[in-house]
């Protein structure tokens, strides 16, 4: 990306004192938003992005997540507050990883045994695993002394460490439990939260039996369209409209854009090229007039909303680039 096309100048640094002119770009009006709001971690992010910075200023930020059991907490993932390791915490470590080409070595080694440790009895992820204290969480966060396991942590770990050709021990049950999970989502499981589908698509799109998973999300396609469980139209409607139980965490319906975050997803099969334009205009329209983009999450908490604003920004970029839009 040309950003001498995208950017304005030096005036666009954190220390600029007016505001971005109304015609200034989505990504410079971002920038502004992201060095007033963001935390070190999506500033790094940001940089490595969008402004050339390196991958390992981001590893740096990314490290101070990291507990001695080899897996993150401290909020990384900010619907979980305090310093347990969770394994939800582990799926954004390993996005922040792959987005910056260093989803391995003995970083994720540790992770592995970190994941090995606290598995379910059948090899999987679950959302939430008990810490021994209690400490904030959003309402939808599930918790339980003996928790199930989940596709919605499962499902993306498992997809992110094989695209990038992760093997360990670990891996062989995980990997099972997901296909039988997806077979189950498609074949007319229950579909409690939206972002289970996410999830399914985030290791269809990892798994290495390429013939296997395009057939699987064939199926899951199918019932995504018949039973309409992403909104393939213009903007949804707000979640005040939609009166749902406090565990039901996002905000609002799933878009095509939120599953099928690239054009080389299996999901991007699913919709038509006027639906997924109709999608990518919707994002657009959706940036605030401080230069962010608002989070797929009810308001639970201010700073937990704050935190999620800024990863909700930079994916939004991420998204309209690969997706050919000027940003």
């Amino acid at each position: 990306m040309d950003r001498s096309a995208s950017l304005p100048s030096s005036s666009s640094s954190p220390s600029a004192g007016p505001a971005q002119p109304a015609e200034s770009s989505a990504l410079s009006r971002a920038e502004r938003f992201v060095w007033l709001t963001a935390r070190v971690l999506e500033q790094r992010r940001f940089a490595y992005h969008f402004l050339g910075g390196g991958a390992e200023a981001v590893e740096t930020a990314l490290a101070a997540y990291l507990g001695a059991d080899g897996g993150y907490g401290h909020a990384l993932e900010p619907d979980l507050r305090g310093p347990v390791s969770q394994p939800l915490h582990a799926v954004h470590a390993l996005r922040v990883l792959d987005g910056i080409g260093r989803c391995g070595g003995q970083r994720v080694e540790r992770l592995c045994r970190y994941l090995t440790a606290v598995s379910t009895p059948d090899g999987a992820l679950p959302a939430h695993h008990p810490s021994p204290r209690g400490y904030p969480a959003a309402p939808w966060v599930p918790s339980a002394d003996g928790p199930r396991s989940d596709l919605l942590t499962t499902g993306p770990v498992v997809g992110l460490l094989h695209r990038n050709e992760v093997w360990h021990a670990w891996l062989f049950r995980a990997t099972d439990f997901c296909w039988a999970a997806v077979a189950a989502l498609a074949e007319g499981g229950a579909v409690t939260r939206p972002y289970e589908v996410g999830a399914a698509v985030a290791f269809l799109d990892g798994a290495p039996d390429r013939a296997r998973a395009e057939a699987a999300a064939e199926r899951l396609g199918r019932r995504v369209r018949e039973e309409r469980l992403v909104v393939p139209g213009p903007a949804p409607e707000r979640v005040e409209d939609r009166p749902q139980p406090p565990e039901h965490g996002p905000g609002v319906p799933l878009q095509v854009h939120d599953i099928a975050r690239t054009p080389g997803s299996l999901a991007r099969r699913w919709f038509t090229d006027a639906e997924v334009e109709r999608s990518l205009d919707s994002l657009v329209a959706a940036q605030q007039e401080d230069g962010g983009w608002p989070p797929h999450r009810r308001s639970w908490t201010p700073g937990a909303t704050l935190e999620w604003r800024s990863v909700a920004t930079i994916e939004a970029l991420l998204t309209l680039r690969a997706y050919g839009r000027r940003i």
